[in-house]
């Protein structure tokens, strides 16, 4: 044995021990020579239990065709991604499918309804192999999470199967970045190696975006935090590396914005900066040379780019839509001499899950099932619309639905039931959009509980609380700086609230103080106004800090409860509900 072998191997043992994982050398583990071998990826990001077809907006995708002009695509469902991922894998001795987060969280009835178990089995039965936690993971808590992990029974509701217990993921969920306050030790496993039959290594560091806690609801998750993306890579690049694992791919549950939203763009092309904008930017040019690729998610963006390392080098990024729309094939070569990747190799494709191929029938027994399971309570008719009602392609912007939100949060808690005068709802906490073409066979035009809770899946609670006009102008600039400076977040507002954004000017700036309006009256800076948000909201989710400071504070009815109401006082068969306009704020 070589100095070289002992070194890796004695290096890899202590590694080992400290992260406690294995890893077990093949055949040719530290073959010699200029050899390579080819090595696939596939991956997918914020799959968000879509296990049926996603409707709407949420199961569409744009395409340019080679004249560059952009067509609309239907795609997702479970059962037509597995199929496309088997069709990918063929011809591919060394492939690995993993993902880059929000596997589970604001999912829609058929898996929410069972705490996301069914998306866990369906990506078990889909062959994945590792994924990074995203900020969706925590929804229920840490310890929800570890069931995930682990398996169980739900410690409420009990077994869904009471003879065959959920068995929970046979895939590696990583949070390398996610540690307990105190010990400042990883909640979850950092890094996971695959070792190939032919001895190649593969090291994976999943990550989560340092501001998860941020955006996820405090309860169950009092004892963890959060750090740094780019320290802790690094950090755990070079235990990969003490370990003999010199290639290295992170998947990092945060992403940014390319120039184009077509799927196939080709962000690499001739233009502007990167082609890509956001926070994965600094965050890709601060990762260590030493790692390779990075696959991203949590912006639901589709790119594949080009960023340079810290040495200059090329480096890929990729993100893969959401909703199981897509998936991306990552296709490279390892050398064996160098025990790494060629990085000049590295090649990436989004490719859409398209509805034309036949369904995966796992896939679709699993569905069936959970579906039968859950269409008693699905399919109870909560209310009606004429139209599309949409939450718009962008949460920078006002939109139908979301005012229509606003405006239930709104009538839940004033009259008889409040005194309340404004009600905001975070865009993020809007998941699909309302559609009139029947999901199931209740008819066009009829609004489920199901397809009312695939909207609304958080359970948040209505909390009303006083805040002054200079607390509410605050809220309006938080829209656009501090943690959403880069990403604006425009809440949805309800209905008699109107004000201007000048997106001309930048930060805080681009709210026009003098527009902000109630009842066409000027915003009083030293009133009193009784605001309505959600529990997530008012826990100052979403970078809006401000809310933390409300008096007064009284908890209501959860959120979906309040807009099935709406649906019952106000539409019928004979009189659905139109799309509000959306013009309650002016973009000039």
């Amino acid at each position: 044995m070589s100095k070289r072998t002992k070194r890796v191997l004695v290096g890899a043992t202590a590694a080992s021990l400290v992260l406690g994982i294995g890893l077990v050398a093949g055949p040719n583990a530290f073959a010699a020579g200029d050899d390579t071998t080819d090595i696939q990826l596939l991956a997918i990001n914020d799959f968000h239990g879509a296990l049926e077809p996603p409707t709407g907006s949420s199961g569409k995708l744009t395409e340019l065709d080679e004249e560059g002009n952009e067509h609309t695509v239907e795609a997702g469902g479970a059962a037509y991604l597995a199929t496309h991922l088997k069709q990918a894998r063929k011809g591919h001795d060394n492939s690995t499918t993993v993902a880059a987060g929000d596997l589970i969280g604001a999912s829609p009835f058929t898996s929410a309804a069972f705490h996301d178990e069914p998306t866990i089995e369906s990506m078990n039965k889909l062959g994945l192999d590792v994924s990074s936690v995203g900020n969706h993971e925590f929804d229920e808590g840490l310890a929800e999470l570890n069931r995930m992990r682990e398996g169980g029974c739900h410690p409420d509701d009990g077994c869904t199967d009471e003879d065959k217990p959920f068995k929970g993921a046979d895939f590696k969920y990583l949070g390398a970045n996610v540690v307990d306050k105190e010990s400042q030790e990883p909640e979850l496993p950092p890094v996971w190696v695959k070792e190939y039959d032919d001895g190649a290594k593969v090291g994976f560091i999943g990550m989560t975006l340092e501001g998860t806690g941020d955006i996820i609801t405090k309860d169950g998750n009092e004892t963890i935090e959060f750090k740094d993306e780019v320290k802790t890579a690094n950090f755990y690049a070079k235990i990969l590396e003490y370990m003999g694992v010199n290639a290295i791919v992170t998947l990092l549950h945060e992403g940014g914005m390319p120039e184009s939203g077509a799927y196939n763009y080709d962000c690499n092309s001739p233009g502007p900066g990167d082609g890509i904008s956001g926070p994965v930017v600094d965050i890709a040019k601060g990762l260590s040379p030493k790692i390779d690729a990075v696959v991203t998610g949590h912006t639901h963006q589709a790119y594949d780019c080009n960023i340079k390392d810290p040495k200059g080098n090329d480096r890929l990024v990729t993100s893969g839509s959401s909703n199981g729309r897509l998936f991306t094939e990552i296709n490279m070569k390892y050398d064996f001499e160098s025990d790494d990747l060629e990085r000049t190799s590295i090649e990436a494709t989004n490719r859409a899950v398209t509805r034309d191929v036949k369904k995966d029938k796992k896939q679709t027994k699993l569905i069936d099932k959970y579906k039968k399971l859950a269409e008693p309570i699905a399919n109870k008719k909560v209310g009606y619309i004429s139209e599309d009602i949409t939450r718009g392609d962008s949460e920078a912007r006002e939109s139908a639905l979301g005012d229509l939100i606003a405006d239930a949060q709104l009538e839940a808690t004033s009259g008889d039931n409040g005194t309340s005068q404004i009600a905001f709802m975070n865009p993020g906490g809007i998941r699909t959009d309302l559609v009139h073409k029947q999901s199931g066979s209740e008819g066009d035009g009829v609004v489920t509980h199901g397809e009312a809770f695939s909207v609304q899946p958080f359970a948040n609670y209505l909390t009303a609380m006083d805040l002054t006009g200079e607390q509410i102008i605050t809220l309006l600039q938080q829209q656009y700086s501090g943690a959403n400076e880069g990403e604006p977040q425009v809440l949805q507002v309800s209905k008699g609230f109107t004000y201007t954004v000048k997106e001309s000017n930048s930060g805080a700036d681009r709210v026009v103080v003098d527009s902000v309006k109630l009842n066409d009256e000027k915003l009083d800076p030293s009133k009193t106004y009784r605001v309505t948000v959600n529990s997530f909201l008012a826990g100052g989710g979403d970078g809006f800090k401000v809310l933390t400071e409300g008096k007064n504070v009284e908890v209501g009815q959860d959120d979906l409860a309040a807009l099935e109401k709406w649906f019952a006082d106000n539409t019928s068969e004979s009189k659905p509900a139109d799309a509000p306009a959306a013009d309650r704020i002016t973009f000039e």
